[in-house]
């Protein structure tokens, strides 16, 4: 039976007490209404771990002012049956005083530089301030030994893998491979806000994501290939915020050959959707 935990002191209790007995923790930071992808990720840390935590909190500080928060959906009993059967001891629940006891708008805050101007960071301004504030205090609270987190999401995790570096944070990372839909639709908690004919559209994505790989593998300039991506998903009926090339440190590519990634950020109605695909050139 999984342990629900919503108190500080009694989250650390538990994990000093497996540490006590030599367990090493694994943890999966997640803001609940859980999917296969994240439960994958349970499995991932599962692997690595004697025991696994996994966090289900809505992050206040991510969200922008005209963005999801509110309306973000909260499943915890759900949360908590799929974390049971994929394999997790612990889900820790904190309110929103205790992730932020002097609130969050008086929270201290953590900005990681340059890496988070571009992409995501350039169209959610703050976003990723608010991912690394509250990453950095879940760690400070489960003291994980190892943490599992998605590909998908593939700036988010650029920009963790540099400050659990900088700040010699010491929790080894486990990257995971992104969970599809059997139409190749990256899952997402957001993918449930799409309508019929939305949902219907959305692996488009996904198929834009390849052409972009196949055409940079033949030859094709990134910014050619960036403008044909970007024409496909407005045919589509997509709202696009971003279709780029980047290398394996969201720089533009320079050389003719190297390891990229392809990233797409746009939207279909009110629903905006993030994926990538990595590939060698």
């Amino acid at each position: 039976m999984i342990e629900t935990v919503t108190g500080l002191a009694d989250l650390r209790k538990r994990v000093s007490q497996w540490k006590r007995e030599g367990l090493r923790v694994g943890f999966v930071p997640t803001m609940g209404n859980l999917h296969a992808g994240h439960f994958s990720l349970v499995a991932l840390a599962r692997r690595h771990a004697d025991r696994v935590v996994a966090s289900v909190f809505v992050n206040p500080t991510q969200f922008g002012p005209d963005e999801d928060f509110a309306r973000y959906p909260r499943t915890p009993e759900d949360d908590a049956a799929g974390l049971e059967a994929a394999g997790c001891d612990l889900m820790w629940m904190p309110s929103v005083d205790t992730m932020y006891p002097f609130g969050a708008d008086n929270a201290v805050r953590m900005r990681v530089p340059g890496i988070t101007d571009v992409l995501e960071g350039a169209h959610r301004p703050g976003h990723f301030d608010g991912v690394v504030t509250v990453v950095s205090r879940l760690f400070n609270q489960v003291q994980p030994d190892a943490a599992a987190f998605g590909r998908k999401d593939y700036q988010q995790l650029a920009v963790i893998r540099y400050f659990v570096r900088d700040l010699a944070f010491p929790v080894e990372l486990l990257p995971a491979d992104i969970v599809r839909e059997s139409d190749g639709l990256a899952m997402s908690s957001r993918n449930q806000y799409l309508a019929p004919d939305e949902r219907a559209a959305a692996p488009t994505i996904h198929r834009t994501l390849l052409a972009m790989r196949e055409a940079v593998q033949a030859g094709t300039s990134c910014a050619e290939v960036e403008a044909q991506a970007v024409a496909m998903l407005e045919a589509a009926g997509f709202a696009v915020d971003y279709a780029a090339v980047r290398d394996r440190q969201l720089a533009t590519p320079a050389g003719d050959t190297g390891e990229l990634v392809a990233l797409v950020a746009a939207r279909l109605g009110r629903t905006r959707l993030i994926d990538n695909l990595e590939f060698i050139r």
